[in-house]
């Protein structure tokens, strides 16, 4: 161990919480420092974030907006949400370097799977709420108010934009999480499979508030994918069991011809 360096066991609640203050701030960082670039193409990324409402807007009719600044703003955010997704790296590092030292030293050598995977994963889910979801519920909205002259406000789209594309995101990291809790020992494999019928209803409540329509097949869009990942999180968590319980054997017969 490095000489200054505490052991996580030997670490307070007060430097714990100090460590994950220094971990937020880096995130923080990233995510300003990406965002300068980002700015500079703020526009054409604002116009394919629009798209999936552009397209079932009635011809000549665009967004609009109801205060002075908030353009201005609009494109900050946009700037922000780009620095968001291109920093996820660095952001999952982050993550990793702050649970790392409670973890096994074996098991702080999965530092690049980690970040690999939780990055794909966020991504795939962004991508998900993008091409699927969100088109679905533009769709939905304005098919209800058809009989009405549409006024939407960049600042609302936007929110609901966030709103549905960063909570899909998140919730696609599902397995990554599943995997840590179950080589912790917090969860396994027949528990998740006991638990599935609360699962089912969990999920569908967190597909509801992603998705602010009561319309079920877009909840249903959203709350099938999860199931799915639900299940593939019990592949993940049986497996690591699997592995772990054969690491246990292994050190076993070493410890017995040590013996």
């Amino acid at each position: 161990m490095r000489k200054g360096k505490k052991s996580p066991d030997s670490m307070t609640f007060l430097e714990h919480l100090d460590d994950l203050r220094k971990r937020l701030f880096y995130s923080f960082i990233a995510i300003v420092v990406t965002a300068i670039p980002a700015w500079m193409f703020h526009k054409q990324i604002f116009e394919i974030l629009a798209q999936p409402v552009n397209q079932y807007l009635p011809e000549g009719e665009t967004l609009a907006f109801t205060r002075l600044t908030e353009p201005f703003m609009l494109y900050i955010k946009v700037s922000v949400l780009a620095a968001i997704f291109i920093s996820s790296p660095f952001i999952f590092l982050q993550f990793w370097k702050f649970v790392a030292p409670g973890l096994y030293k074996k098991e702080r050598k999965y530092v690049i799977p980690f970040v690999l995977l939780t990055t794909i994963f966020f991504s795939a889910g962004g991508a998900f709420a993008y091409f699927v979801v969100f088109p679905f519920a533009c769709r939905f909205f304005l098919g209800m108010g058809v009989d009405f002259q549409a006024v939407i406000t960049v600042n609302e789209y936007f929110g609901l934009a966030l709103r549905v594309i960063l909570g899909i995101a998140l919730v696609f990291e599902m397995p990554t999480l599943v995997f840590f809790l179950s080589r912790m020992g917090l969860i396994t494999a027949k528990w998740m499979v006991k638990k599935f019928k609360y699962a089912v209803l969990v999920i569908f409540i967190i597909a509801a508030i992603i998705t602010p329509t009561p319309d079920m097949i877009v909840q249903s869009i959203v709350g099938v994918p999860m199931l799915a990942l639900y299940g593939v999180s019990i592949l993940i968590a049986f497996l690591s069991e699997k592995r772990k319980k054969e690491k246990a054997k292994e050190s076993e017969s070493e410890d017995d011809l040590a013996g």
